[in-house]
């Protein structure tokens, strides 16, 4: 019996394989002039893949633009060199970062400045689409009556640590935020938005205050989300893995100040309006981790000789259970299933980065050669 709890974790993986709603089951519509914008800072590894796929789509109607956000790699020449052989593609030149904003929702509200289209579509430069995306994504905005449209991608983990430690941190996403509870939120901590790809009817967009509203966000889709339902508008999050995939992070140093940039903050913002759950949120989040380290420490115990030799049974059938577990996720997430007798190591990485995370807060964000404080941007 005290082998159970490492059991229960089975019960929500029949939550997370309910790939509903889903794009799949959307006819494309295209009667709606869409302006695509991608803010790129220091994006010359994946500039060209997301523009190349997006200026594929099979949508009649629609722009790119791309916001250099004062890159010092070669991203903006990569675009510049490529909107020269195609009208739909503008690159803007960001300017300087103000006071009182992070960089994302700055180079996204000088996107929205130049963009021409009716409906805007804010979405990363590490994405890849697929031609149906964009015509399926405006079906979805016109059939639901949604003023923000946004999806679930494919998460591509390719290097040792991505696919450790991806897995932990998307199984807390997964479980929070599945889609149904998103589209039928009874309040604004039950809702998200992924900015890997958000769709919002400009007039929507502008009616919640823009990106101007959430300056001063690190995770600004969450907060983005949650200015739109606070003034009431419809949200629809959607299944989309066939349709557009995205890999997050190259390595395990771009993984941990990601997610240290994410993490604590976007805990705290998950519950906007809860300050005894804002406060615990950091201490929920470490606890989940490490419950999957306690069978492992429980065996390193007892080879030591320091604790009863009784425990050990039930710690080798909760680590069976848990090897079963993370075959599963693993393999939900297109990872080889051999990956998962990796899980302590992934778990002691994410524990690492939510300390790492709470430990900085807000004094010091790093991201993209940008520092970040409470009152002070540089670079």
């Amino acid at each position: 019996m005290l082998s159970l709890p490492w059991f229960l974790p089975f019960l929500t993986l029949f939550r997370l394989a309910r790939k509903t709603p889903n794009l799949h089951h959307v006819a494309p519509a295209g009667d709606r002039f869409v302006s695509l914008i991608v803010p790129a800072r220091n994006e010359a590894r994946t500039i060209e893949t997301v523009i190349g796929s997006i200026l594929a789509s099979s949508y009649p109607q629609f722009e790119l633009v791309v916001v250099d956000d004062r890159s010092t790699d070669e991203t903006a020449a990569l675009v510049e060199r490529r909107s020269a052989m195609d009208p739909r593609l503008r690159l803007i030149r960001g300017r300087e970062l103000p006071d009182g904003w992070y960089g994302k929702p700055w180079a996204c509200w000088q996107g929205y400045q130049a963009a021409r289209g009716d409906v805007l579509v804010f979405t990363d430069a590490d994405t890849r689409h697929a031609p149906e995306l964009l015509g399926r994504a405006v079906g979805a905005l016109e059939s639901t009556g949604a003023a923000l449209v946004t999806v679930a991608p494919r998460q591509l983990c390719v290097t040792l640590w991505e696919r450790l430690v991806m897995p932990q941190i998307w199984l807390l996403l997964g479980l929070r935020y599945h889609p149904d509870r998103v589209n039928h939120a009874a309040h604004a901590r039950d809702v998200i938005a992924n900015g890997q790809f958000i769709m919002m009817p400009r007039e929507a967009y502008v009616a919640i205050g823009t990106h101007e509203a959430v300056r001063m966000e690190v995770v600004e889709d969450l907060a983005l989300a949650q200015q739109a339902w606070t003034a009431g508008k419809k949200l629809h999050f959607t299944f989309a893995e066939d349709f557009i995939e995205t890999r997050m992070y190259t390595g395990l140093r771009d993984l941990i100040e990601g997610w240290s940039k994410n993490i604590y903050l976007g805990g705290r913002r998950s519950f906007p309006q809860e300050a005894v759950l804002r406060a615990l949120m950091p201490l929920a989040l470490a606890l989940a981790v490490f419950f999957w380290l306690v069978p492992p420490l429980t065996l390193l115990l007892g080879a030591l000789g320091a604790i009863d030799e009784r425990l050990l049974t039930p710690a080798l059938t909760a680590i069976a259970g848990s090897l079963g577990f993370w075959s599963l996720i693993s393999f939900g997430m297109g990872i080889p299933v051999r990956y998962a007798l990796g899980y302590p190591a992934g778990a002691m990485m994410a524990l690492y980065i939510i300390g790492r995370s709470t430990l900085r807060g807000r004094r010091r964000v790093e991201w993209k050669g940008r520092t970040y404080g409470r009152t002070v941007n540089r670079g």
